[in-house]
């Protein structure tokens, strides 16, 4: 063989060689790729807005998560990808492949955090729980908030029971307002439900009595088969002219004012939410009112019942009395079983 020849074998070879370390080099990359990353535990990683994918790769390999954060920078960019990550907060799981927290940015699966307000909550309890969560922004003010409302698009309505009770999941950044609209949608549509699902002869002349009456409801009792019979008898007195009587209106117009204890001359003392010395209902809800409180309001139970007492067993239950005689004489054991205060209905 001439000695060009012999070149030329050299040549291919190394080519051969040079295209077979790159095929071998190519498929180790790709196995990298998609292999699992080794963690123990979930992982959570910040991506700032506007930060490129090459700095979010080195931070990540010194958070041990990528082994080679050049080779996953060019990956991103040869399928066209490294400019379209989204800012956010991100959790990074056991088994999770480079090639899957790519996607994973991208599509910006963020971190969800949970943040719950509860039935029975006051608006005030609930601003005060969305203030101390470390996922959400601080944009109301406080209570007296007077532009909340407007800002969600019921101006001139009052907070107290506007936002339904439920966990929101929210990624960190989210502010208490955008909270608040998710909140008060999903109330709107609850109460709107429950409205239309009404029963006809309710003594209620809109959606927002019927809100009020659920909120009065929820407090009253967290006995899910209580509930509907708690609402018969405020409508059953509400047809009748008969002033409902209910302590938790006191300890809501009492506000700061209330010790834990409801004392005798409280019941006198005339406010807005008094419902021992008023007539009707109280001017708005005196809670965060749920699905099952709205449903007993807009459908009380098939009860001429027109008094309730706590039966004082500790269980948060009820005596019903249709009579006042049998209510007093279910008082009088309530008394003798607490020996000494007592509702009175």
């Amino acid at each position: 063989m001439s000695g060009r020849g012999s070149l030329r074998w050299q040549l291919l070879a190394a080519l051969l060689v040079a295209v077979l370390v790159a095929a071998l080099a190519l498929a180790a990359a790709e196995r990298w790729y998609r292999a699992p990353i080794a963690l123990a535990a979930p992982v959570v990683v910040y991506i700032a807005p506007g930060e490129p994918l090459g700095r979010v790769a080195q931070r990540l390999a010194g958070q041990g998560l990528l082994g080679w954060p050049r080779l996953y920078t060019w990956i991103a960019r040869r399928e066209g990808l490294a400019t379209r990550i989204r800012a956010g907060e991100y959790e990074v799981r056991p088994g999770t492949s480079p090639a899957a927290l790519l996607t994973q940015f991208v599509e910006g699966r963020v971190l969800l955090h949970p943040v719950t307000l509860v039935d029975g909550w006051t608006w005030a309890t609930a601003l005060a729980a969305l203030h101390h969560s470390a996922a959400l922004t601080r944009t109301v003010a406080g209570p007296a908030d007077a532009t909340l409302m407007e800002r969600l698009g019921a101006a001139g309505v009052a907070p107290e029971g506007q936002f339904y009770p439920d966990t929101y999941l929210v990624p960190r950044g989210t502010s208490d307002l955008e909270l608040l609209r998710l909140a008060h949608n999903r109330l709107t549509e609850q109460l709107s439900a429950a409205w239309q699902a009404r029963r006809a002869d309710l003594p209620l002349a809109t959606p927002y009595e019927l809100l009020i009456l659920a909120s009065l409801v929820e407090k009253e009792t967290a006995a899910a088969d209580e509930r509907a019979h708690i609402a018969a008898v405020f409508v059953n007195r509400l047809r009748r002219g008969m002033r409902l009587q209910t302590d938790p209106t006191v300890i809501y117009g009492l506000g700061d004012a209330y010790d834990g204890h409801i004392h005798r001359r409280d019941l006198t003392t005339d406010t807005p939410y008094n419902t021992y010395t008023r007539d009707g209902l109280p001017p708005t809800p005196i809670a965060l009112v749920g699905a099952p409180a709205l449903l007993a309001a807009a459908q009380p139970a098939d009860s001429g019942d027109l008094y309730f007492v706590a039966t004082g067993r500790g269980d948060g239950r009820h005596q019903f009395s249709g009579t006042l005689e049998a209510h007093n004489a279910a008082v009088a054991r309530y008394l003798e079983k607490r020996r000494g205060g007592g509702g009175r209905r």
